[in-house]
């Protein structure tokens, strides 16, 4: 629990930050309202930036999650993230830190050109339906339901990249090679079928509904309060 803790407060600022800005510069303006394919690129373009934290952070997440699993093969058992981090840079080197950078980032483009966009979709259709097409004057409760369907929208659009990255960071040793990937996917394949890339879709869609409700929601409110106070 100890590594997305931590690193949540510094993941969703990079994000939202990299968001904005990918916004601004296709509109040329934050005043300029982004159609919904300039939103899915500037989540795209967020998605690659957030990967330099998201990933080293999910890398050491997914191994302490499996760690129980592995001990009985005489593995060590790491007592949180920064024991983790210093044994993988030990045995590793510095750069196994960013085991399955790449894989992060073909999870991250697709999810959050549909987390960004599901969010907008659905916004402005209840702003048209609750506040005369003002997504500004929407309260708590639609933003939240706004913020579920980006969830749903994320993991819908990335799940199997999604377990194909774990697979990669579970990997015994770090990958090598431009295809590591595919080879992950392969295996995948071969050992489960095609259930395998969806294995444990529905909890992670469940747990999204909340957490993304109140990511939306709390971001909306909290830059309105901010733009008040300009």
């Amino acid at each position: 629990m100890a590594s997305p803790l931590v690193g949540c407060a510094a993941v969703n600022s990079l994000l939202f930050w990299a968001y904005s800005y990918g916004k601004s510069i296709q509109t040329g303006s934050v005043e300029t309202t982004p159609t919904l394919g300039q939103i899915a690129i500037a989540g795209a373009g967020a998605g690659i930036v957030n990967s330099v934290l998201a990933s080293p952070i999910e890398l050491l997440k997914v191994r302490l999650q499996v760690q129980n699993a592995t001990a009985a093969a005489g593995n060590t058992l790491f007592r949180g993230p920064l024991h983790l981090a210093q044994h993988m840079t030990r045995q590793f080197g510095v750069r196994s830190i960013m085991w399955g950078f790449w894989a992060t980032v073909a999870r991250e483009v697709p999810a959050y050109a549909a987390f960004y966009t599901g969010f907008e979709f659905t916004k402005r259709r209840l702003a048209n339906v609750l506040a005369d097409g003002d997504s500004s004057k929407l309260g708590a409760v639609p933003l939240m339901c706004s913020g579920s369907v980006g969830g749903v929208c994320y993991w819908t659009a990335c799940y199997p990249l999604d377990v194909i990255k774990s697979r990669v960071q579970n990997g015994t040793v770090p990958p090598r090679g431009a295809g590591y990937i595919a080879r992950a996917a392969n295996d995948i394949m071969k050992e489960q079928g095609v259930k395998g890339f969806f294995r444990g879709y529905t909890p992670s869609v469940v747990r999204s509904i909340p957490a993304a409700g109140v990511t939306f929601a709390t971001y909306e409110l909290v830059m309105r309060a901010l733009n008040d106070t300009k």
